[in-house]
């Protein structure tokens, strides 16, 4: 019998995943009561529901998904696809700043070639 289907060692296993469940299940809960601190502001709220979420996925995918025991080259290539997804918001963040203030949106492009529709008075 390998070391893997001993039985001490899955019994060690599903000990493991059992934790894990609590650990999403208090995520979980802690997601939705912050959803009720109003006082807070909303920015903090999302902030915090963020870090709890990413705490929560990274539990899933490392021990569900077993990245946790995966190669250096595929925590590399999840490490760049962070990277460049950073990269990408703070393109977004940048772009949409300088509309700060203003009355146009992201997408309004403001018409300033075309002359105004006139109407004719009967």
């Amino acid at each position: 019998m390998s070391a893997d289907h001993h039985p001490e060692a899955i019994k060690k296993q599903v000990g493991l995943y059992w934790k894990i469940f609590w650990a999403l299940t208090v995520g979980t809960v802690l997601t939705v009561a912050v959803s009720f601190f109003h006082h807070w502001g909303v920015y903090v709220a999302v902030i915090v529901a963020l870090i709890i979420a990413v705490a929560k996925g990274t539990l899933v995918a490392g021990y569900f998904m077993h990245l946790f025991h995966e190669v250096k080259w595929i925590h590399g290539t999840l490490l760049l696809t962070g990277f460049f997804f950073v990269v990408l918001m703070a393109l977004v963040l940048w772009t949409t700043s300088d509309q700060a203030g203003r009355r146009t949106g992201v997408f309004d492009v403001p018409q300033r070639h075309v002359e105004p529709h006139k109407t004719e008075a009967h």
